[in-house]
């Protein structure tokens, strides 16, 4: 490998470092930026593209780090040796296929070339959208669309015009000016052209974000319950007592302060979920329940819906999103093999993310499928006036708490809906509609939060059209480069 090779890969691995680290908690826009020149200049660099793989490997590896949490396994069954190895294999994968999109990715940027603007136009925009595609996967996804959170709330509110894929496509159109700029000549000419889309992409963001209402005729009480029982032994029977005792004090302190729902996190209720004595106001939690589908029975996870004077639920909405091989498992009845979950063998419910009540309809995202914008959007569109997300994330560490919560931060910019988080260690917190963390309880222990949650009713751009901005740049930058072929 000749000298200059070496120094092309050595570049792509710092470039690849930088962007993980630029990844929410962080959300340092700058340092991205700079982490994409290198990536932009493997597309005309003596290297080979898959130099490029190491830098999406190396982002990946490092801002999804947190998946060694996982370990010890032990307590579903997984040998105690054998545990520390699968957790690493499982972000190995992850790292692994991220690095095999960006360097596809890389191939297509040489066929184009990548100094033409409608080339670059081509490649930020099918960038953006890939990322919109990945986030209905069955992997936890964190891109670039995220990566202007929690520090450039301005950025940010691209999103409200065309979603996270525009925030992404824009983020690497800002690392392509940089890349031109340092390339020259020229360089005063698009150091002002860099200079200008920087401008341009945060005046336009943040005038997105003061068109967002953030008040409504209408406030609903919210208390949230972060019961913070470890998810290791939330099925021992002290732990469940305690959890019954809590939620008992929850319901209470809600009727008294006049709070209309109480919220629960993800599975808290378990495989049996009812209540001992009514409920005295509204409550959401997350359960197990059965659902026959044909000759079968399914079992699900959901949010069930309380009302007032019930002891069991009225209504739900089933998580559609399954973990791979942790809530879903391929052949799950031929290998009797649960997955790495206590809970392993479940089925998916509907793609709809609408939970209808008698107090108005709100968006609902089960864990991590808060990472899919677009769900939500349309269940805004269908009639939400707030979103509920609800999720465990135990025994993860507070790096993917905070990463969720710059996810919640995007999707109430996307949506112009104020978010409330539910979840068992933290984030459990009140995101109004532009993205500004209102209210948040103390991370991994103990607590109840009474919220005060705006029904909005105005939709964004992004509600109304979706995806619809980003793929009308595209054409036009498919229809430029039709019309002025390369030399």
């Amino acid at each position: 490998m000749g000298a200059k090779r070496q120094i092309w890969w050595w570049a792509s691995a710092a470039g690849g470092l930088a962007a993980g680290l630029a990844l929410p908690p962080v959300g340092l826009p700058p340092l991205l930026w700079l982490a994409l020149v290198p990536l932009w200049g493997i597309t005309a660099a003596p290297v080979s593209p898959w130099s490029g793989g190491l830098w999406g490997g190396l982002g990946v590896l490092i801002s999804h780090r947190w998946l060694l949490a996982l370990h010890p396994l032990d307590w579903i069954g997984v040998p105690l040796p054998l545990s520390l190895p699968l957790c690493g294999l499982l972000l190995g994968i992850c790292a692994a296929a991220g690095g095999l999109l960006v360097a596809l990715w890389l191939l297509l940027a040489r066929r184009l070339d990548a100094r033409r603007l409608s080339s670059a136009v081509l490649l930020c925009g099918g960038w953006g959208l890939g990322e919109v595609l990945l986030a209905k996967g069955p992997l936890f996804w964190l891109g670039l669309g995220v990566s202007a959170l929690p520090r450039d709330r301005a950025l940010a509110g691209l999103a409200a015009v065309g979603g996270s894929g525009l925030v992404a496509a824009v983020q690497l159109g800002i690392g392509w000016c940089l890349w031109r700029w340092w390339l020259g000549p020229s360089r005063r000419r698009w150091a002002m052209v860099f200079a200008l889309v920087l401008v341009l992409a945060h005046g336009a963001g943040a005038g997105a974000l003061a068109l967002i209402p953030v008040a409504g005729q209408r406030t609903e009480r919210v208390l949230v319950l972060q019961p913070a029982i470890p998810t290791r032994q939330k099925f021992e029977p002290a732990q469940q007592e305690l959890l019954r005792r809590r939620l008992e004090a929850a319901l209470s302190e809600a009727k008294a302060r006049d709070g209309a729902v109480v919220l629960l996190p993800e599975g808290a209720m378990g495989a049996d979920p009812s209540l001992a004595a009514p409920a005295p106001v509204q409550l959401i939690a997350g359960g197990f329940r059965w659902q026959e589908r044909g000759t079968e029975i399914e079992q699900r996870s959901s949010l069930l819906r309380f009302e007032p004077g019930e002891t069991t639920p009225g209504g739900w909405i089933d998580k559609h999103r399954l973990v791979p091989l942790g809530e879903w498992v391929p052949l799950a009845g031929l290998a009797r093999w649960s997955g790495l979950s206590a809970v392993g063998g479940l089925e998916p419910g509907s793609p709809s993310r609408l939970l209808p009540r008698p107090q108005g309809a709100i968006g609902v995202a089960i864990c991590y499928e808060l990472s899919d914008g677009s769900g939500l959007a349309l269940a805004v569109r269908d009639g939400a006036s707030w979103l509920l997300l609800s999720a465990n994330l135990d025994p993860y560490p507070p790096l993917l708490q905070r990463q969720f919560v710059a996810l919640t931060q995007l999707r109430a910019i996307e949506t112009g809906r104020a978010v409330v988080s539910a979840a068992n260690t933290g984030p459990s917190v009140l995101v109004d509609a532009r993205g500004e963390v209102e209210q948040e309880l103390p991370a991994g222990r103990p607590a109840t939060g009474l919220f005060a949650v705006p029904q909005l009713e105005t939709l964004t751009p992004y509600d109304r059209f979706g995806e619809g901005p980003l793929l009308l740049v595209l054409a036009l930058a498919g229809l430029g480069r039709a019309r002025r072929p390369q030399a």
